[in-house]
C-alpha cells in the first residue's frame, strides 16, 4: 500500500534531499545538537526577544496568577473571541495608522488565505518570481490568472501591467519585502508609483522578515520606505522578530470585514490561545523602545556581507540581517554547512527546490543578541575555507 511513497522517500536519500527532523535542545542563542553546542545562525529570531528573560517575567508579573487563558477552544467567530484579540487589532491599527487590524494563527493562514478570499475569475494576480511558498499556495488556491515578474525587476512588471490592465477589473501585485532567502529588500516606493498610474491595482506586501526590524519604530520596511497608507494589504508575522506566534494583516476596514466573511483559514481555524495573544501583545508595545537592539543588528550584518564579498571575491545580493552564502554545488553546500556545524556554528545548506537550481547556498540569519566576537569568529572560519 506505501510502496509508492517508500519509492519516493528512496529517490529523495539518493538525491541527497531526504528532510528529518532535527533533535535539539536551545539554550539562549546557542543550540545543542548529537552532544555539541553551536551558535544558532539559522533563527529567525531576529531582536533576540526570544532569549529575553527580563521581558518575560515583565510580562508574567503583568498577570501574577491571573493568566490568560491557555486556549481559545473555538474560531474566534464562535466562542474563541477574547478581549486581548481586540486590543492587540487596535494597538496594532493605532501603530500603522491604519482603519483596522486582524490576526491570523501564522503566516502561513494569512498568505493560503487572503488570496482566495479576495480573487475571482476577474482577478490577475502578479507575483515577484521569487514570492514565498505560502504565497505561491494561497495564488493556486484563489484559482484565478497568475503572472510572475522577474526578481525585483519594475520595468517588467510595469510591461505586464501594460499589457492586462484593461483585461481585469482587479489585478493583485504580490511581494514581499525582505526575501527569505537572498536577504534583499523591495523597493516599495517604486511599486506605489506603479499602482497609483492603473485604478484597479492592489497591492500586496508579506513584512515576515522585516516587521520588528526596520522603521523607525520596528514596523516594517513600509515605514522606512514611508509607504504604509498605499499598501493595501500589509501582512507580517510575529513568530520571527517578534518572538511570539501568529499574523495579522493591517488594512482598510471593509477589507477586514470581508476577511471575517471570506477568509476559509480565518473561519475554519481554532483561534490562538489568550495567553499567546497577550506575550504578543506585550512585545509588540515594545517595539519603539528597541532601537538599540535593531542598530546592533545593522551592523552586524552588514560587517559579515562585506567580509563574505571581502573573502570569496563573490556578489552580494543581501541588504538584510538574512546573508547567503551562495556556493552553488548542492554537495559542496553540504559539506560547507558540515564542516562550519564541527567548528560551533549552526547554520544550513539551503538548495534546490528551495533555491534555484546552482545557487545552493548557506543562510546565515543573524541577531541582534549575538555578538561581534562571534561573528569574527565566524570569519575566520570561512577565511580558511577560502584558502
Amino acid at each position: 500500500m506505501h510502496d509508492n511513497y517508500l519509492r519516493h522517500l528512496d529517490a529523495l536519500k539518493e538525491q541527497n534531499q531526504f528532510r528529518q527532523l532535527p533533535q535539539l535542545i536551545h539554550q539562549g542563542r546557542f543550540i545543542q545538537r548529537e552532544g555539541k553546542t553551536m551558535l544558532n545562525m539559522s533563527s529567525n529570531d531576529y531582536l533576540g526577544l526570544a532569549n529575553n528573560q527580563a521581558l518575560r517575567h515583565a510580562f508574567l508579573n503583568q498577570y501574577q496568577e491571573q493568566l490568560p487563558a491557555f486556549t481559545s477552544s473555538s474560531s474566534r467567530l464562535l466562542t474563541g473571541s477574547f478581549p486581548i484579540y481586540d486590543e492587540l487589532e487596535s494597538l496594532m491599527a493605532r501603530a500603522f495608522r491604519r482603519e483596522s487590524a486582524l490576526l491570523f494563527n501564522s503566516g502561513y493562514h494569512a498568505n493560503i488565505g487572503i488570496l482566495p478570499a479576495l480573487s475571482d475569475n476577474k482577478t490577475l494576480i502578479i507575483a515577484d518570481k521569487l514570492v514565498h511558498a505560502s504565497m505561491i499556495d494561497g495564488i493556486r488556491l484563489a484559482q484565478c490568472d497568475f503572472l510572475r515578474f522577474r526578481h525585483n525587476d519594475y520595468e517588467h512588471l510595469e510591461q505586464i501591467l501594460q499589457k492586462n490592465h484593461r483585461s481585469f477589473e482587479r489585478i493583485i501585485i504580490v511581494t514581499e519585502s525582505v526575501f527569505s532567502m537572498d536577504g534583499d529588500c523591495v523597493d516599495l516606493t517604486r511599486l506605489v508609483a506603479l499602482k497609483q498610474q492603473f485604478s484597479q491595482v492592489m497591492l500586496y506586501v508579506d513584512e515576515a522578515h522585516a516587521i520588528g526590524v526596520y522603521g523607525e519604530n520596528g514596523l516594517g520596511i513600509a515605514e522606512q520606505q514611508g509607504c504604509i497608507d498605499e499598501i493595501d494589504i500589509l501582512v507580517g508575522t510575529f513568530g520571527k522578530a517578534l518572538a511570539s506566534m501568529g499574523a495579522y494583516v493591517v488594512c482598510d476596514q471593509v477589507l477586514k470585514d470581508y476577511f471575517v466573511n471570506k477568509m476559509r483559514s480565518l473561519i475554519f481555524s481554532t483561534a490562538l490561545p489568550p495567553f499567546n495573544i497577550a506575550w504578543t501583545h506585550f512585545l509588540f508595545q515594545q517595539l519603539p523602545s528597541l532601537k538599540a537592539e535593531r542598530t546592533h543588528l545593522a551592523m552586524l550584518s552588514q560587517y559579515l556581507r562585506n567580509a563574505i564579498v571581502n573573502i570569496f571575491d563573490t556578489k552580494m545580493p543581501s541588504e538584510s540581517c538574512i546573508v547567503p552564502y551562495i556556493l552553488g554545488d548542492n554537495e559542496l553546500t553540504i559539506k560547507t554547512a558540515q564542516h562550519l556545524q564541527q567548528q560551533g556554528y549552526y547554520c544550513l545548506p539551503i538548495r534546490p527546490p528551495t533555491v534555484p537550481k546552482g545557487t545552493s547556498r548557506i543562510r546565515f540569519s543573524l541577531t541582534a543578541d549575538m555578538q561581534l566576537a562571534e561573528v569574527d569568529q565566524l570569519i575566520a572560519c570561512l577565511q580558511d575555507l577560502a584558502v
